[in-house]
């Protein structure tokens, strides 16, 4: 049996964490009802998660809409990127993939049922799904939209991450804190209410 001449996807995955941004698409059911599509991409390197857009008709041009906008969006920053990683979905056309192109990225897409090919990107599905979407019962467009943009403040800003040591995505460094007066802790809510964050008092 041949040897495997190069990495493994989980070791090329490891080693270019820091070079790579993943996406898809997160489906929501409304009260009326009515079926949402959220698309949204997460860098890998820093677990920073973007919100790319909400729609009840994606389209193949409307996903290349929202690639353009993140591009603008990331700035500078996407010269530190190098693989984009999508599924197969037909929203993911020629045209959205020239956009990072563009920016010299190199567009990985993932074989036919293998979800843990972007795996990162289900995980945090998962997590919108259990810490906010689970929780909240969605109206319309505008709610979601809203609601979500709220959650993505929380969960860049201020949500742990075991991968990061504990740190939020926005954040470099874990500023140290003295806990031994737990009268300083106040509570915050976020996310209409859904999740708490806890801060120290100034």
């Amino acid at each position: 049996m041949p040897c495997r001449a190069g990495p493994t996807w989980r070791q090329f995955l490891t080693a270019q964490a820091h070079a790579i941004i993943a996406c898809d698409f997160l489906v929501v059911e409304t009260l009326l009802p009515k079926r949402l599509y959220v698309l949204i991409f997460i860098e890998h390197g820093t677990r920073r998660l973007h919100l790319a857009g909400v729609t009840a008709h994606p389209t193949g041009a409307w996903t290349v809409q929202q690639a353009r906008n993140l591009v603008m969006d990331l700035g500078d920053r996407i010269a530190g990127l190098k693989f984009v990683i999508h599924d197969r979905d037909p929203l993911f056309t020629s045209a959205f993939q020239e956009v990072f192109k563009g920016e010299g990225l190199r567009i990985i897409t993932t074989l036919p049922q293998t979800p843990r090919m972007n795996a990162i990107c289900e995980r945090v599905i998962g997590t919108l799904r259990r810490e906010l979407l689970d929780r909240i019962l969605i109206l319309n467009e505008r709610h979601l939209t809203l609601v979500l943009q709220e959650y993505l403040i929380h969960y860049n800003g201020h949500r742990p991450h075991q991968s990061r040591h504990q740190r939020p995505p926005d954040i470099s460094t874990q500023p140290a804190r003295d806990l031994t007066d737990l009268r300083s802790v106040r509570r915050k809510p976020v996310a209409t209410g859904t999740i708490n964050e806890y801060h120290h008092a100034a």
